[in-house]
């Protein structure tokens, strides 16, 4: 297939065209956005299984995002293909979970099989289309109907407004559930282990060493630099005769005191009050504070005086936290 070029065609207004269309479209859903939206929330919140997310097409590739995001964010979801059920797949569904089933004509007949056996098993269907009176809605036990809102292409006929406009819907599914359980950070780095996204959402007892570096106030120079040295760290911690952590020592401390280094003690020679991290602080607050204070070591301290730990800022960078 070949096509003319438009001469003097300009790509930048197409594209204001678009993304403001498509905007605007987003702005008169969330004035439409009603009580089939509140329905569906409950449904969804009181389901014992999983939220089963389908459609065909353009439509299919938003719902696998959508279950995607929903499982993201502490609501147990899954895909399934219209296709793939009529042959088999079907059996994924079960009666305790939740079908929400996207189509912006709400007439997919690949659809047809998965709408008759929610209606067969009773289970609960959500509809998200475009057309009240479609099949998909009139068998839906919720419906949510999408206003009416041109496509983003000139002709109408590219699903583009529609599903910019379902995406968002199921966006705003997934975060309303997600804030009534109180998700917190912490929930979604158990579904985030990887990437640079679970990386930031590491706390400093993920990363920490527990073998700290310890000497007392008493310790001559000599022994702190051998415990220093084995330790590896480039520093080492000072507690007094009780265990509390009173100061540290560093390579910048036994620079300071190079004259009569080993006739001192680790008590003369380290920085006093030294700064020290929570265990369950965020990794990358650990970092910010290393670089802030040029420093390349933190004692983790869960009170201030015990040392429980020790983070290296090599530490952080491995595991990717920047």
């Amino acid at each position: 297939m070949t096509f003319t070029p438009i001469k003097g065609f300009d790509p930048l207004a197409v594209a204001r065209r678009v993304i403001l269309r498509e905007a605007e479209a987003l702005g008169i859903l969330a004035g439409a956005v009603g009580p089939g939206f509140t329905e569906a929330f409950e449904l969804i919140l009181k389901c014992q299984g999983r939220v089963i997310v389908s459609g065909m097409g353009k439509s299919g590739h938003i719902a696998r995002k959508v279950a995607a995001t929903l499982a993201s964010t502490g609501t147990p979801a899954q895909f399934v293909h219209p296709a793939e059920a009529s042959h088999g797949d079907l059996g994924m569904i079960t009666q305790s979970d939740v079908l929400l089933v996207l189509s912006n004509s709400g007439e997919t007949p690949e659809l047809a099989d998965v709408v008759a056996h929610s209606r067969r098993f009773g289970i609960p269907l959500i509809g998200v289309a475009s057309r009240a009176d479609s099949t998909l809605l009139r068998e839906a036990d919720i419906a949510i109907v999408l206003p009416e809102a041109p496509e983003a292409c000139e002709q109408g006929i590219v699903p583009t407004t529609s599903t910019t406009m379902t995406l968002a819907l199921g966006d705003a599914l997934a975060i309303a559930l997600m804030e009534h359980r109180a998700f917190t950070p912490d929930h979604f780095r158990i579904f985030h282990p990887g990437g640079k996204l679970g990386a930031r959402l590491l706390r400093v007892h993920d990363l920490m060493h527990g073998e700290v570096p310890l000497v007392t106030e008493t310790t001559p120079m000599g022994e702190t630099l051998i415990t220093m040295s084995r330790a590896g760290f480039g520093v080492v911690g000072v507690t007094d005769a009780k265990g509390h952590l009173r100061g540290i020592v560093t390579d910048g401390d036994l620079r300071r005191h190079m004259d009569g280094l080993l006739t001192l003690t680790a008590g003369h020679v380290m920085t006093r009050n030294p700064r020290t991290i929570a265990p369950d602080a965020l990794a990358v607050e650990a970092l910010a504070l290393m670089n802030e204070k040029k420093i390349t070591c933190l004692i983790v301290s869960a009170d201030g005086a015990q040392a429980s730990g020790i983070l290296h800022i090599h530490d952080c960078l491995r595991a990717g936290v920047a």
